[in-house]
């Protein structure tokens, strides 16, 4: 394997399962050289060494890339170095909220919190326990430890969790809608084969007795020519029936229209150019029909060209059968933007039979037809005591009034008809339901939000309380008054000085002795704060006192800013 394959491999490990884009290496590296300048101005405080501080930034920018293929791992190293490099501090809670959502398993995560506790403060210790108590280090160390990396751990575990409860949750509610979606089509299919198989079992059936016994009665000798051409009227009307019946119950079986055999073919269109034929039927049966055509024809679509079709068919055999004998007229408007289509008959010569047979829904068919299409249908009486049937349809393709259109399921059909491609259609009922159900989870979610809070204050509290005391016992050990200062002398053993004076190893004086005047070559320096007030504002006084062959050699009095 050459170099390049194996970086290239080193390179995916180091990815880890994450797609790793250029956008997201820039982002890593940009908040790695965020945090390792911030980790330079600690070094800075803690008088830190050009190595030191060089180290505590590679050791930042590597931990940030780290994070996402070596969560846990990250966590323990940034744990164990930060005493060592101080540099690393802000980096730690980052790394504690990458690792509390990236470890997989509750088991894992505390271990490897665990483990980076063990490691912050066996470290602290160890580098702290010459200068503090080890039980006020290692209390001091627990409180850090909690405020930084066990609160950023929780609240990332928390959210990554709610994060993929709620994902579950919608993968889950699609599946729902796609299982109740193949369960509503295939409840329709068999109910439409069901259906279909009646028709053709019954309507079939006695459509085929009136075919044949007209078919025979038409060359009777013993009719009239007026009597054979009504038989015969008869007959096309039951093949017509016969055609249309087939064509239904083949949309029912499989969706789409049967096509007819060629020699069975209608003469005309079940469209506006079928009217006239369908005018002419019910004129050959002895009925009063006029039909009438004004504007310049325009072509419909095939749903608007269908509708009106039937529009003037289901109108016709109302008139027969609730105004027989009553003249009826047939009127296509060809108007700017519509086409107009008006049946009106007149009142009914005679009573109407009372066998007629009528389910009472033609008219409701008629109106959602139309409506389906963009257009619409009214009827009702005129004022001569006649009928009348008017539909106005749309030359364009564009429906109206689709999306008040509800499924079985109460599910809207304007969801399923403007849903991208590739898309499930949006469930609103199951929205509403999720809405309702995080409406009732918001005081669970509150009170979580509310504990966590409270928490986080406590632990503000108690490192806050921790800090002063850190902070006095500091101060213990960096500040002198100026009668300490006045009683040592130049030429006293250094030993004897160091015992009547503080150890001065306190972040109070972090960088007080590079700051004061020349320093004896050779020389080993301590730098002390003075208990009284330097008399300006935002500066110090340092008492320094440096040593040499074991006496002191030098001491100075000196300002220095804050």
């Amino acid at each position: 394997m050459d170099v390049k394959a194996k970086t290239r491999a080193g390179w995916d490990w180091l990815r880890g399962p994450e797609p790793w884009t250029r956008r997201m290496l820039a982002t890593d590296l940009a908040v790695g050289g965020v945090l390792a300048v911030l980790g330079l101005g600690v070094d800075e405080l803690s008088d830190g060494s050009g190595p030191r501080m060089l180290a505590g930034s590679v050791v930042v920018v590597a931990l940030t890339l780290m994070r996402r293929r070596l969560p846990g791992t990250a966590l323990v190293v940034a744990s164990a170095v930060g005493a060592l490099l101080p540099g690393t501090f802000f980096i730690t809670p980052l790394l504690a909220w990458s690792a509390g959502r990236r470890i997989v398993g509750v088991g894992r995560a505390v271990a490897a919190f665990a483990l980076a506790f063990v490691a912050a403060v066996g470290a602290s210790v160890a580098d702290q326990s010459a200068q503090m108590q080890p039980v006020l280090v290692i209390v001091f160390s627990t409180l850090m430890f909690l405020a930084m990396i066990v609160m950023p751990g929780l609240a990332s575990r928390y959210w990554s969790q709610r994060r993929t409860l709620l994902r579950a949750l919608h993968e889950r509610n699609g599946q729902l809608l796609r299982e109740r979606a193949m369960v509503a089509g295939q409840a329709r299919l068999r109910e439409r084969q069901r259906i279909a198989q009646d028709m053709h079992d019954s309507l079939g059936h006695q459509l085929a007795l009136i075919s044949v016994h007209t078919g025979a009665l038409e060359v009777d000798p013993e009719l009239t020519g007026r009597q054979r051409e009504a038989v015969g009227v008869l007959r096309q009307a039951s093949v017509a029936a016969m055609h249309e019946l087939r064509e239904v119950v083949g949309i029912l079986r499989d969706g789409v229209e049967a096509p007819a055999p060629v020699e069975e073919a209608q003469p005309a269109a079940r469209g506006v150019a079928g009217i006239p034929g369908v005018v002419e039927a019910a004129r050959g049966s002895g009925t009063d029909v006029r039909l009438t055509t004004s504007g310049q024809p325009r072509p419909l679509v095939a749903a608007c060209d269908h509708a009106a079709y039937r529009i003037v068919q289901e109108a016709l055999t109302n008139a027969y059968k609730h105004a027989p004998g009553a003249p009826i007229a047939v009127e296509l408007r060809y108007e700017d933007d519509s086409l107009v289509v008006e049946i009106a008959n007149g009142p009914a010569a005679g009573p109407a039979d009372p066998g007629v047979v009528s389910g009472g829904q033609g008219l409701t068919g008629l109106r959602e037809r139309a409506r389906l299409v963009g257009g619409m249908v009214h009827a009702g009486a005129t004022e001569g005591g006649g009928f009348r049937v008017a539909g106005v349809l749309p030359y364009g393709t564009e429906p109206a009034g689709v999306e008040d259109v509800a499924d079985d399921f109460g599910q809207r059909a304007h969801a399923q008809t403007h849903a991208p491609a590739g898309e499930q259609p949006m469930d609103w009922a199951a929205v509403d339901k999720e809405l309702a159900v995080r409406v009732r989870s918001r005081t669970g979610g509150v009170a979580v939000g509310c504990g966590i809070a409270f928490a986080a204050v406590v632990l503000l509290v108690i490192v806050l309380g921790a800090g002063v005391v850190l902070l006095v016992d500091s101060a213990g050990d960096a500040m002198i008054g100026r009668d300490e200062y006045d009683a040592v002398h130049v030429g006293e053993s250094e030993q004897s000085v160091r015992d009547r004076l503080p150890s001065g190893e306190s972040f109070m004086t972090a960088g007080a002795v590079r700051k004061g005047p020349a320093r004896p070559p050779g020389s080993e320096c301590l730098a002390l704060l003075a208990e009284e007030s330097s008399g300006s504002w935002g500066t110090d006084l340092v008492f320094r006192f440096c040593f040499q062959d074991g006496k002191l050699v030098d001491k100075q009095v000196y300002e220095v800013k804050q």
